[in-house]
């Protein structure tokens, strides 16, 4: 095995300042442009340009399309670990509350960290695999809504794994869907995860209008295909509700 490398009296110093980079694209959020994170860390700009690209070619960050600002990147994502809180219990009421009426699964994600993170599953039609729904977000209804919300989604997808012969796989094809969910608001998948299995998605907002959770049905896959519009109403007026309970 070969000896690691000793760290020169130069590189510690460059390591903390690729982690001010990163803390700054997160304090100031996507569209950061160099030239602001250059004078907000009293950086020389040629050593700020050097950094970005390091953190970029690295998957840490992202360039944004029109290519004047940043993102966090897929792999920034894995320095956290999403933590799983429990809803406050008048959620956890108006989710009760849908699944008394309806037939299908019930489940409740928050997106706080990026990631799809079910906080309330139907302990009686149990999810796919959190794991799985938080690794691949492209392959379910709650992780389009994520996806959709971003300024470019490739930033959160790691892979276009295939798991049935319905999965969306390539880039176009997805592009294209995520933009129907930001259009009309719901997401669906049919099929693509589990062949029999399919799921719906509406977005759940705080006050401000920011994406906060999703709010799922998961059901057979034709019937998600051609889902109920009564179904769907449900959804959205319990999103609704859990709107100033959440955000």
């Amino acid at each position: 095995m070969t000896a690691p490398v000793p760290l020169s009296g130069r590189q510690p110093r460059a390591v903390r300042s690729a982690l001010a980079v990163l803390e700054e694209v997160v304090a100031t959020g996507p569209g950061v442009t160099a030239k602001e994170i250059s004078a907000a860390l009293k950086l020389p700009q040629a050593t700020t340009y050097r950094l970005l690209n390091l953190l970029v070619g690295e998957e840490y960050l992202v360039r944004l399309p029109d290519l004047k600002g940043f993102a966090l990147g897929r792999r920034a994502a894995r320095l956290a670990v999403p933590v799983v809180t429990t809803p406050p219990t008048a959620a956890r009421a108006v989710v009760d509350h849908l699944r008394g009426l309806v037939r299908w699964g019930v489940h409740l994600a928050s997106f706080g960290s990026g990631q799809v993170v079910l906080v309330d599953p139907d302990p009686d039609h149990p999810p796919s695999d959190a794991a799985l729904l938080a690794r691949y977000p492209q392959v379910s209804a709650l992780g389009r809504l994520l996806l959709a919300e971003q300024a470019d989604w490739r930033a959160l997808v790691r892979e276009l794994r295939v798991f049935t012969e319905h999965t969306v796989s390539g880039t176009a094809e997805l592009a294209i869907t995520l933009g129907v969910v930001a259009r009309e608001g719901i997401a669906r998948q049919c099929g693509e995860l589990r062949a029999d299995r399919g799921c719906l998605a509406v977005p759940v907002r705080a006050p401000d209008g920011r994406l906060v959770a999703g709010l799922a049905l998961s059901g057979p896959a034709h019937r998600v295909a051609e889902p109920n519009p009564e179904l769907v109403e449900l959804l959205r007026e319990h999103a609704e509700r859990l709107s100033p309970l959440l955000g």
